[in-house]
Order: structure tokens, then sequence, then C-alpha cells
């Protein structure tokens, strides 16, 4: 059995080591990234929503790239949200510019009460593409 690899972006943000947990885990031919916010490099949330969901998409790609995939080699979303009801329209017009045209990846959106400051959050299962 393969060890798990930990994987994190070149630029992560300081979260990781304040929580003490991984961008992402390689396992196999999988990439578990775990849930990414719209924080900025010292941890802080992005306060403008709209804002704060397009950083917490571009520290996902960042964490994506760092394991050596890309939006296309996601399988499975699961999106986190403080406020649904009122916060699924910025929401998709974001997801609809990433994932703008099938195949989609699976996707779930659960919302909670509580995101440490945040109110949007985003995890991913990845596939690494084969070295051709």
């Amino acid at each position: 059995m393969t060890k798990p690899d930990p994987v994190f972006p070149a630029n992560r943000h300081a979260l990781y080591e304040a929580h003490g947990y991984s961008a992402a885990i390689r396992s196999g031919d999988f990439l578990f990234i775990s849930g990414q916010v719209g924080s900025r490099a010292d941890g802080s949330p992005e306060t403008d929503f709209g804002e704060q969901v397009r950083l917490a998409f571009a520290n996902l790609k960042a964490t994506l790239e760092a394991g050596g995939c890309s939006y296309e080699d996601i399988v499975d979303v699961t999106t986190f949200h403080t406020d649904p009801e009122n916060q699924m329209e910025t929401v998709m017009a974001v997801k609809n510019e990433i994932f703008a045209a099938p195949p989609y990846p699976n996707w779930t959106a659960i919302g909670v009460t509580w995101l440490a400051g945040f109110a949007f959050e985003i995890k991913v299962i990845a596939r690494t593409p084969k070295n051709e």
C-alpha cells in the first residue's frame, strides 16, 4: 500500500500550519483536497463574498496544480455555504466560469452554520492524469 503523500501549493496560506492539516493528500491515482476557503496569505478571510468565492477557487486551483492536476481532473466536489439561499447565485456564477461545459464533476452543496469566519468552502477529489 502506498503511503499518503501531502501536497501544498507554492504560496500556501497560514491556515494549514495554524490548524495542522495538509492542503491535499495524494493517494494512488487520486488527489484528496482539503476544504479551500477564500483565505488571504495570512489566513484571514476575504470580506467581500464574491471575492471570497473567487479566492477559494484560486486557492483550489493552486493546490490542484501543486498535485499535478487541473480543474478538468476533478471528479467530486463538496461545497459548504453559511447562507445557501442568498449565496448560490454568486457561487453558481463562479462555478459556471470554472466548469463551463460538460462533463461536469459530481457536486454536493451543504448548508452549514459555521466555517471559522468564512462563508464558503470547497473540497474536491481529483484523479491525477496519467503520464502518457
